[in-house]
């Protein structure tokens, strides 16, 4: 049985482990960390608790897939709440959208403010559908991109779904509303990449989901972490903990071992689910590397940077859904501010998850656990955030309070955690503490970026959010697809 080795243990390696034992090969899962998890960690303490990363599931389908590949039944693992609306998006003057996937219900929330606006969404919607045909439907996403015929043989059908136009650019021709721009734009931005230069195809996410809905699963995202755990290890999967890989070992452009502390372990090919920069830069010896060599790899476009702030509050804040999103006047010059100029700017936008609103058992009774995530740029801006990040916590919590109108919020902390790009770089590896690995704008997409299979070595093979399909966790889910299909194509069990 032939043995292969993944390093890291997020969506995307647990996803690939899944799919790679259920086709009969040896796999082992090495993680650095004492759990599971990757960015999708979680906090507990005090009786809050918080997910560190991902916070919501979409695309089902895709989820079921994956636990169908390993004959299983997702039921059987987690509980899933539909939520209803998606979203809460208050504008910064106080007007807001319920966010939801009904087409009569979102038109008269578009129509408070522009019914022009309103007419126009089930043409938007209709060509939304076309981009998410060609990505889930007709398997796109799941596509390998690795070579240039591939490619070439979609671009007709990409021109002729305006797929390739900048995310922003598309969503204007059909509305005017300032909200209704944001509302059906700002999608790419939950996969790390500007509105204003990711192509449109990422707006097949509004329609995805529309027709797939917007899931959390009961006790947390990690809860689904260890839903795939527990599958992984049912089906004969191996994973070793406390196990951070030192070295992919390369002889004759091929891997034949890695190194996990002082031990040597042979491998018949292996699939890194770590950063691509780290996987590059730190575990493949430079000699190796011909396309990914130190200056190549520096060369590419990393995502913006995540502030992160993990509170529990011993009073409840109805006025937050589950998922809600609160936002500065500027949009275009804010997103320039944080991937362009780099700078922190004195105003922000951010997105609240607040997981005790649909599962109570997340926080004490009474209580209210939430994570305040905003945007902000990488750890190019040489912004100090060790030495910074308490006083701008503390500006986050004023505005809330004072600006917003979450009473006595302040008074009310119990918990309060921080997590900084530092810290994604410190403690996760990421390259400039940018969560979302590379920026997934058009020369950074499909063909254009790392391949499935590492193109230096033969039997190295990549999940996660740097390579095809790219960021989110469907998009992630797939990318374990996609590299099982090319790994079938080169060996057999």
């Amino acid at each position: 049985m032939k043995h292969i080795a993944i390093i890291g243990s997020g969506f995307g390696g647990l996803a690939a482990g899944i799919r790679l034992r259920a086709r009969g090969f040896k796999v082992t899962i090495f993680e650095k960390n004492e759990r599971v998890g990757g960015h999708a960690s979680q906090i507990k303490t005090k009786g809050y608790t918080f997910d560190m990363g991902p916070s919501l599931i979409t695309a089902p389908d895709i989820i079921r897939n994956l636990f169908q590949s390993a004959g299983k039944r997702v039921e059987d693992y987690m509980e899933l709440f539909h939520l209803d609306p998606y979203y809460r998006i208050y504008f910064h003057d106080k007007t807001f959208f319920d966010y939801t996937g009904d087409s009569e219900r979102m038109k008269a929330e578009i129509a408070k403010y522009s019914a022009e606006d309103a007419q126009n969404y089930d043409r938007f919607m209709r060509d939304a559908k076309g981009l998410y045909d060609a990505v889930i439907t007709e398997g796109l996403g799941s596509t390998p991109f690795m070579d240039i015929p591939t490619f070439l043989s979609f671009l007709p059908k990409a021109l002729k779904l305006n797929a390739l136009y900048p995310a922003y650019s598309f969503v204007k021709k059909y509305f005017t509303n300032f909200r209704t721009r944001f509302t059906y734009s700002f999608h790419p931005l939950f996969i790390g990449a500007s509105p204003f230069t990711a192509p449109a195809m990422y707006l097949m996410i509004p329609y995805l989901e529309k027709v797939g809905g917007v899931w959390f699963s009961k006790g947390g995202m990690y809860a689904f972490i260890q839903a795939l755990e527990k599958v992984f290890l049912e089906i004969g999967g191996e994973i070793r903990t406390n196990s951070p890989v030192d070295e992919i070992i390369i002889e004759h452009s091929r891997a034949k071992a890695i190194r996990v502390h002082q031990e040597i372990i042979n491998v018949d090919a292996v699939v890194s689910n770590a950063d691509f920069n780290h996987t590059n830069r730190a575990l493949i010896n430079p000699k190796h590397r011909r396309v990914w060599t130190d200056p190549a790899v520096n060369r590419l476009d990393y995502s913006m940077g995540a502030f992160l702030m993990y509170i529990g509050t011993k009073k409840q804040y109805p006025e937050l859904l589950h998922h809600t999103l609160i936002l500065s006047e500027r949009y275009k010059e804010l997103v320039a501010d944080i991937f362009d100029n780099k700078i922190l700017p004195e105003d922000f936008s951010m997105y609240l998850h607040v997981p005790s609103r649909t599962d109570s058992d997340m926080a004490p009774p009474g209580c209210e656990s939430m994570y305040v995530l905003i945007p902000v740029a990488n750890l190019a801006s040489g912004i100090q955030w060790d030495e910074i990040k308490q006083a701008y916590a503390d500006k986050v919590l004023q505005f809330l309070e004072e600006d917003f109108g979450m009473q006595d919020l302040r008074a009310n902390i119990e918990v309060l955690e921080l997590f900084t790009p530092q810290d994604f770089a410190d403690t996760r590896n990421n390259f400039l503490g940018s969560a979302w690995g590379l920026v997934p704008k058009l020369t950074q997409t499909a063909y254009w970026r790392p391949h499935n299979r590492y193109e230096d070595i033969d039997n190295v093979y990549l999940v996660g959010t740097s390579t095809h399909p790219g960021a989110g966790v469907p998009g992630v889910l797939l990318t374990a697809e996609t590299t099982e299909k090319v790994i079938l194509a080169d060996m057999k069990p």
